[in-house]
């Protein structure tokens, strides 16, 4: 008589923090070593793309000040209006979330059909959106405010853009951890040292398979 072991479950990670600290960098490294990774972002570009009842809602709420010539959804004017208006930020938030989660629990059951070793949900209100709670780890990306602007510059950012960005997410690191109990990459310094980082916290997840409690720590 023979045996087999039985399927071995895909490890749902939550990726989450705030612009600049290196989240993509964290992302791309899961996604070598085997991880297939939503960016919730890219799904909530989807569930609004023009044509969709989410592109309609938006338009419904904020008017002619996010169209382009087309008559379409013009996302860049629309961050400038929610970066500083959190009324618009959570009106925006209400009609889009509601839209990203069964997109995104869509993705997460296909990946575990496929018998992925790990899913990585990355998104920036990954606990305002419920995702946190589909999630069997969060992962919480951080680093010094000088590394956070260095890299904002990098990709091009203006710094007075920048300050705004990083003052419309304040707060996000203390919302994640006083939700869950987060397992928390800084990112500060050189590259390789998260690639490292990650490297070893993914090892630790698929020898556990889920998280426990001795897992839950900051890697620094």
């Amino acid at each position: 008589m023979s045996s087999r072991s039985a399927p071995v479950r895909t490890v749902r990670i939550g990726l989450t923090g705030p612009i600049g600290c290196g989240k993509s960098t964290v992302a791309r490294r899961l996604e070598d070593l085997g991880a297939v990774v939503i960016d919730a972002d890219q799904v909530a570009r989807e569930v609004t793309a023009p044509g969709t009842p989410g592109h309609d809602a938006i338009l419904e709420r904020f008017g002619g000040t996010v169209t382009g010539d087309s008559g379409v959804l013009d996302r860049a004017a629309l961050a400038r209006i929610v970066f500083v208006d959190p009324a618009a930020l959570h009106d925006l938030e209400g009609i889009v979330h509601p839209l990203v989660r069964p997109a995104i629990e869509a993705h997460i059951r296909w990946a575990e059909e496929h018998r992925a070793p790990g899913v990585v949900v990355e998104a920036i209100r990954l606990v305002e959106g419920g995702l946190a709670a589909v999630c069997d780890v969060v992962v919480l990306v951080t680093c010094r405010r000088e590394d956070q602007l260095a890299r904002l510059a990098a990709r091009g950012v203006d710094p007075d853009d920048a300050g705004r960005r990083i003052a419309a997410q304040a707060g996000l690191v203390e919302r994640v951890r006083s939700s869950v109990e987060p397992i928390v990459i800084d990112t500060t310094g050189p590259e390789e040292r998260t690639v490292r980082l990650v490297e070893e916290l993914w090892e630790q997840l698929l020898a556990a398979r889920g998280p426990s409690e001795g897992m839950r720590q900051d890697h620094r």
